[in-house]
């Protein structure tokens, strides 16, 4: 007992001395989709980082609060802000409510995706319209808002993208269309913001275990064995394979990089 005491206080004690010598340190970030999955992981990391962090969730009220508690027991700074992505409205109050919790906003990862397999023929134009309204239209709102926000130094943009775009698997020909669009919607951004001291890179993941994934049954049984027999490094992703690249490019570590793609799949290509 008195070991195990003595252990969980040295890792408190670790966590919070990384906070407090975070590499996001006094900075602001708005992280959409951040109530589960890679987008959680993404939060929970940068405020290990020193980051204060604005949980963004569409309808999993409950999941943002579980992260955001994560977050403050650990000694950092969130709050959890509902708003559709697709929807104008919805993210200027997203925004606004950030700025009013803490005054600044200096990070944006636009991460909010959402996705459905079919062949060619099972398309819907509701479906079809589903995935880019959020994937594309609402990274692009979400960008469009923060522009309002960041200071005259300048900020960094984080866009979610997908080893998909590249990949390009069959039966998800409107999500490889919408990740496409993150990776030109990336480079082009970096050229149109960088006079303006905002950094636009994205991360790309491979096949990665998230709430959705496990829910789709894509992390058991032959579609993952498939997976695994094709990545060089021999396993799918979890979240915290995804955060630090995350991290990368929110700090300075990365304050000449813009307009770069980070595929992080295993070697998958």
């Amino acid at each position: 007992m008195a070991t195990r005491m003595i252990n969980r206080f040295h890792k408190i004690k670790n966590e919070m001395i990384t906070m407090k010598n975070g590499k996001l340190n006094g900075k602001v970030a708005v992280v959409t989709g951040a109530s589960k999955g890679i987008g959680a992981g993404i939060a929970k990391q940068f405020a290990a980082e020193g980051a204060l962090v604005v949980v963004n969730y569409a309808s999993a009220k409950m999941d943002a609060d579980k992260v955001v508690d994560e977050i403050t027991k650990r000694g950092g700074e969130a709050i959890a802000v509902q708003g559709n992505v697709a929807k104008k409205k919805d993210v200027e109050q997203l925004f606004s409510a950030a700025k009013k919790a803490f005054d600044q906003i200096d990070i944006l990862v636009n991460n909010a995706g959402v996705y459905q397999f079919a062949p060619l023929e099972e398309i819907t134009e509701e479906e079809f319209h589903r995935e880019f309204n959020t994937n594309v239209l609402g990274m692009m709102l979400a960008t469009q808002e923060v522009l309002k926000h960041f200071g005259p130094e300048g900020g960094s943009i984080i866009n979610i993208g997908s080893l998909a775009s590249s990949l390009t698997p069959p039966t998800a020909v409107i999500y490889n269309a919408t990740k496409g669009a993150v990776d030109a919607i990336t480079r082009t951004l970096a050229k149109e913001l960088g006079p303006r001291k905002i950094r636009v890179n994205s991360v790309n993941p491979g096949m990665v275990v998230t709430e959705g994934a496990v829910a789709g049954g894509y992390t058991d049984g032959d579609f993952r064995k498939s997976m695994e027999s094709q990545t060089p490094l021999g396993r799918i992703g979890q979240t915290e394979d995804i955060a630090p690249a995350a991290v990368f490019f929110a700090s300075d570590d990365s304050k000449w990089i813009t307009g770069e793609t980070l595929l992080i799949a295993g070697g998958l290509r």
